[in-house]
């Protein structure tokens, strides 16, 4: 199967006047890494908590890898959230413990030399961490696991330049080929080098989805060039 991702009519409302996504149809192939953009407010969030079972549609419905969100699917689905969720005094170590337990898909060594690359003491407790580094660990872990769907929200924003081509090297040199990375960024001049398609999203509704060399070619603009000119107004 070619397609990892199906998206049929999808549709959620807080109430009549919130309509977060509005009747979205997409369907996304494996092996691509997709930038998920548009302003604030334009439903990205949205997406992205519906895709990982955090948000119930209000109507169409979303498969990946054939299969409706559940249980199946959230195993096949590594998501590292546009917030630091690791706090606490445990130590990175015993995080990792924690995803091998609960992953089959990670793989300990894998996390273990990218926390030596980055000079991240495995041993280190996380709130001795800078938020860079927490960060830091947090991409590690999810590129650790061997899934079909990576999500990153933010995962470049808040850190410095050098770090920033730490994680996209991280992101091209560990996900799984066959998978699909969806990133979700307001920095797309940092990012889209490492893009291959884009999504643009703005009130709810899906406003375009192409490739990147198509937006070159047809626009003779960079994605960051065309995406200033799209939602100038």
């Amino acid at each position: 199967m070619n397609n990892l991702i199906e998206i049929r009519g999808l549709t959620k409302a807080y109430d009549a006047k919130h309509i977060a996504v509005n009747n979205i149809s997409l369907t996304l192939p494996r092996g691509k890494i997709i930038g998920l953009l548009g302003p604030n407010g334009s439903g990205k969030t949205t997406l992205i908590k519906m895709l990982n079972g955090l948000l119930t549609p209000t109507q169409g419905s979303i498969r990946i890898g054939g299969q409706p969100i559940g249980v199946e699917t959230k195993a096949h689905v590594a998501y590292l959230p546009d917030r630091t969720y690791l706090s606490g005094n445990k130590r990175v170590n015993e995080i990792l413990d924690f995803f091998c337990d609960f992953y089959e898909d990670f793989s300990r060594g894998q996390a273990i030399g990218m926390l030596q690359s980055l000079g991240i003491d495995p041993a280190s407790r996380m709130n001795t961490l800078s938020k860079g580094t927490k960060e830091k660990v947090q991409l590690i872990l999810v590129m650790s696991r061997d899934a079909d769907l990576y999500i990153l929200d933010e995962p470049i924003a808040g850190v410095d330049p050098a770090a920033r081509d730490y994680i996209l090297r991280t992101i091209l040199n560990n996900y799984n080929p066959s998978a699909t990375v969806l990133i979700s960024t307001h920095l797309i001049g940092d990012i889209e080098q490492v893009l291959d398609e884009v999504i643009f999203m703005r009130y709810g509704c899906l406003l375009l989805y192409t490739s990147v060399d198509n937006v070159r070619e047809q626009h003779g603009k960079s994605v960051d060039a065309y995406f200033r000119e799209v939602f100038a107004c």
